[in-house]
């Protein structure tokens, strides 16, 4: 253990670029290795390092803005997820839960339970977003 690497490889106490990214690539090594959810993240990014280089450097920016309200990201998720062929709702379930797993894993529990706590409500909007359709006031219809 170094000075600057805390006791359980927790990065304690505060949010940074670095433990973003830390929680980010470990979370994304996982989903990278899980039965059900490569083969979708791998047909929408693919296999190499090279090319997850790009989506990686997106959800640090996207986590960063998130938690650190740093505006580093300027995109669109709701398009994104659009954009994808059509995947099972179920797999929002698995996605939270190696998430939370992750977050447990980098961060003490309050921060863990924040990071999880946004999650959750970015899992609701994109599955709203994706798998239910609304009438001509917004009303949820599916």
């Amino acid at each position: 253990m170094t000075a600057t690497t805390p006791p359980d490889n927790k990065t304690a106490d505060r949010i940074t670029e670095q433990s973003i990214r830390m929680l980010v690539d470990r979370f994304y090594q996982k989903v990278r290795t899980h039965d059900q959810l490569g083969p979708v993240f791998e047909s929408a990014i693919g296999k190499t390092d090279a090319q997850w280089a790009p989506h990686l450097e997106r959800m640090y920016a996207f986590w960063s803005s998130i938690m650190l309200a740093s505006g580093r990201y300027h995109g669109n998720p709701m398009q994104k997820h659009k954009d994808l062929p059509t995947f099972d709702e179920d797999l929002f379930a698995i996605w939270l839960t190696l998430f939370a797993e992750t977050a447990r894993e980098v961060h003490d529990p309050p921060i863990a339970d924040h990071y999880i706590d946004r999650s959750k409500r970015i899992a609701e909007t994109l599955k709203r977003g994706l798998y239910r359709s609304g009438d001509k006031d917004g009303n949820l219809t599916g």
